[in-house]
């Protein structure tokens, strides 16, 4: 008969297993972890009763409470839609004055307008609309169609800029570098001039002959679009040239880029992604951004 070695330390019996000169003791499991154990099989039990829980291969145990996710997750939607349709046609009747003038409407513009934009328009012009390289910024006030009024917006939005829309807005700046308009030194000339209507500073007696060569080059070549005063063309795309705000950047180097290798802009046409109430919030939202003409 084997002798019963007890723990010196605790006075427990051993059950004999040694690792690595440490002997197991042979205690009970405790009571609360069978407690647990017990608790969470009855749970187990209670909930494959009660809830839909086991599949069946063809089907599945529909439990005791007939609880229906499926059925719930359709009476969410239900709710929600019953919700937004007191405002949804409200907007989807009323003139944007209307609405702009409606606390309660532009509450939810603002409220539904920074979702759609950041799920449809944020990964170009950036989550909060500052815009990003070579995308503008819709928060400044500068517009290369139209006002920036949400009327425009929203037409803009609707076609698109350079799309496959039948009534898409197009506009292009021909590469005169590269396609051989100007040469590289009539290139730069008329760069240097353009960067002068936004930079008066570069106006230095050493550049106005210069510049004086950019302003006739500008006449023949560039001024049938932007004007004669570069002042540009909101009703066909055409940028302002002598403020401070750059699609491509203002810096010489760019602009002369800009002249060598053309432009052309492209915004995605919306009118069958987005419904027509859900185009109108997010002109409205772009508008009450303060992006108005300055």
């Amino acid at each position: 008969m084997s002798k019963t070695e007890v723990d010196p330390a605790t006075g427990e019996q051993t059950t004999g297993h040694e690792w690595n000169g440490i002997k197991e003791l042979d205690n009970p499991v405790p009571r609360g972890v069978l407690i647990f154990v017990v608790v969470t099989h009855v749970f187990a039990i209670l909930w494959w009763f009660l809830m839909p829980a086991f599949p069946l291969g063809w089907t599945y145990t529909r439990g005791l409470l007939g609880i229906d996710q499926r059925a719930t997750v359709e009476q969410a939607i239900s709710a929600n839609q019953a919700e937004r349709a007191s405002w949804t046609s409200a907007i989807e009747t009323s003139s944007f004055d209307q609405i702009q003038a409606d606390e309660s409407l532009m509450a939810v513009v603002k409220d539904t307008g920074p979702q759609l934009f950041g799920d449809n328009c944020g990964a170009c012009h950036g989550f909060d609309a500052s815009g990003r390289s070579n995308y503008p910024d819709l928060t400044d006030g500068d517009w290369l169609w139209g006002d920036g009024s949400a009327e425009a917006v929203a037409e803009t939005m609707r076609v698109g800029i350079n799309t496959s829309h039948p009534e898409s807005r197009f506009a292009q700046m021909p590469a005169f570098g590269r396609d051989g308009m100007l040469a590289s030194a009539d290139v730069r000339t008329v760069a240097r001039y353009v960067y002068s209507l936004s930079h008066p500073e570069f106006s230095t007696e050493e550049n106005l002959e210069s510049i004086a060569q950019g302003e006739s080059l500008f006449a023949e070549n560039c001024s049938g679009c932007h004007g004669a005063a570069a002042l540009g063309d909101a009703e066909t795309g055409t940028p302002n040239l002598t403020d401070a705000y750059w699609l491509y950047g203002g810096e010489l180097d760019q602009i002369i880029e800009s002249v060598h290798g053309g432009r052309a802009g492209h915004m995605p046409t919306w009118d069958e992604r987005l419904t027509p109430v859900e185009r109108k919030v997010l002109a409205l939202y772009v508008h009450s951004l303060g992006g108005t003409t300055p």
